[in-house]
């Protein structure tokens, strides 16, 4: 691999860096509430599956049992 010295190196970083296309504020802003709206709705349905699961399988514990 060929060595880059410190200067060209810190000038290729730059140069690419103005080529990102950063987000607005708005977009982030958006971005940010449906990571939120996701997980409230993940921790919804993985609640509702583990109580559905937790009452199958203590019908079925108990249905043996008695």
């Amino acid at each position: 691999m060929a060595k880059t010295n410190p200067f060209d190196f810190i000038q290729q970083v730059r140069s690419e860096a103005a080529k990102v296309t950063w987000p607005t504020r708005k977009e982030t802003m958006i971005t940010t509430a449906m990571v939120f709206v996701m997980v409230v709705l993940a921790s919804v349905f993985f609640l509702v599956v583990d109580q559905a699961i937790g009452w199958g399988v203590s019908k079925v514990l108990l249905g043996f049992g008695g």
